[in-house]
């Protein structure tokens, strides 16, 4: 367990914290040793002057009249060590410090009690005489009530933890509007201006984000329309030369198929293109069971009698997810399997309700692939028959990387332990991203 927060806002709120805390154990010997101690100094020196006066010999020869006067003035009481028990010495609580600098005051070792009260009694054992307790009542006199010292320094921390909380959390604000921006123009998805608002140097920051992403729009309006404006221009000549093959003579008839072919390839490719350039973002989500769109795939492709897809799904929760973009990374990774891998697919579905995601992964028995070129495939125009022996333009798993991102989730490619391949797509049921460490 890590106790050292890892944000920005968690480490200044600590450290904010900590100084308090150093200021307030400071604040409070300060005022000790500043305010407190003389003034225990000052009573315990009063104190020792009244006990050397008794103990002068010159009073001694006064006369007795002087003695009740200065006992009646003074308050002061001498008690045997009997008297003394009697009169409470049991319930007065010993001070150390007070002790030793009546010890030095007195040139011997005395002992020091006080009794709380209105007023206080003062209790000295003077080495003059160890066997008689002397009391001396002081009144104006209390224990140091740092009650209000403390009350003051706590409403002092806490208004400045609030204070720096409130600062941080203004700092923070913006940077964190500058994260979900950053993670949404990561998938794809710009979002509108940033307001500019915090520091000199956060707005810097915060004006030259919203410049950037004004760029990367631009550029992804600019390819979208280029590669419609390719598409729409590709596929005019396209069927010019479908319809003109048609009317070729059947002793040509190998040569019309063989264009047919060709022009359904490059299509294919074209569509490909397009869906790749073609943003997902503004599908709604809707709540949606992955096991009916992975039937409906398969369903899809029962009309194809030399390939066979066989299911083992388990219950699903419905969920939030774009139904076309799912669909189209079923369809993805099932003409993949089929068209790089094996005639015999298999297609598993799982819950993990402890890490909350839905996990679904199709499976061929082909050859598999090296473990090396694995992440290149997921790269754009990566070439498929590096791997496994076939062409095209490179783009399907891009695409699905792409719609798998869309939704938070990943997709991982890994060879089977005993035959095949097997893409696995994992998907977070609140929609939100994971950054546990796997």
């Amino acid at each position: 367990m890590h106790l050292k927060p890892k944000s920005a806002f968690g480490q200044t709120v600590l450290l904010i914290g900590i100084l308090l805390l150093i200021n307030q154990v400071v604040s409070y010997l300060s005022v000790t040793y500043t305010f407190i101690r003389p003034s225990y100094q000052q009573i315990n020196s009063l104190l020792a002057t009244h006990i050397k006066v008794l103990f002068m010999q010159d009073v001694d020869h006064l006369s007795p009249t002087f003695h009740k006067r200065y006992f009646e003035a003074t308050g002061i009481r001498i008690y045997t060590e009997a008297g003394a028990v009697a009169n409470g010495l049991d319930n007065a609580t010993y001070y150390q410090f007070l002790s030793k600098q009546m010890s030095d005051a007195l040139g011997g070792t005395a002992e020091v009690r006080i009794t709380p009260g209105d007023p206080y009694m003062f209790w000295v054992n003077p080495p003059q005489a160890p066997n008689i307790w002397i009391t001396v009542p002081m009144t104006g006199v209390g224990e140091a009530d740092i009650s209000p010292l403390t009350i003051y320094l706590l409403v002092i921390g806490i208004l400045s933890v609030a204070g720096g909380w409130i600062f941080v959390r203004r700092l923070n604000r913006p940077l964190q509007a500058l994260s979900n921006a950053a993670i949404a123009v990561g998938k794809g998805e710009i979002p509108p201006p940033l307001k500019e608002e915090g520091t000199s140097e956060i707005i810097e920051v915060t004006r030259t984000f919203n410049q950037m992403a004004k760029g990367i729009k631009q550029l992804e309006d600019d390819r979208a329309l280029l590669t419609a404006g390719i598409s729409h221009d590709l596929r005019t000549p396209l069927t010019r030369i479908r319809l003109a093959s048609e009317m070729m003579s059947e002793d040509q008839e190998w040569i019309r198929d063989g264009i047919i072919h060709d022009i359904e390839d490059m299509n294919d490719i074209i569509d490909q293109f397009t869906e790749y350039v073609r943003k997902d973002c503004s599908e709604k989500s809707e709540s949606t069971d992955i096991n009916e769109l992975i039937q409906e795939a398969v369903q899809a492709r029962n009309i194809e009698g030399h390939h066979h897809i066989a299911l083992d799904l388990n219950p699903l929760p419905s969920f939030n997810i774009r139904r076309v973009a799912i669909k189209r990374i079923l369809d993805n990774l099932i003409e993949n399997a089929f068209r790089y891998g094996s005639d015999e697919i298999i297609i598993t579905s799982s819950h993990n309700p402890k890490q909350g995601t839905v996990t679904f992964a199709v499976r061929d028995f082909g050859t598999g692939i090296p473990e090396s070129d694995v992440e290149g495939l997921f790269k754009p125009f990566a070439q498929g028959d590096k791997a496994r022996g076939s062409v095209g333009s490179g783009l399907g798993l891009a695409i699905v990387k792409r719609a798998v991102e869309l939704h938070n989730g990943t997709i991982t490619l890994q060879n089977h332990s005993e035959q095949g391949l097997v893409a696995t797509v994992t998907l977070p049921l609140d929609g939100k991203r994971s950054y546990k460490k796997v």
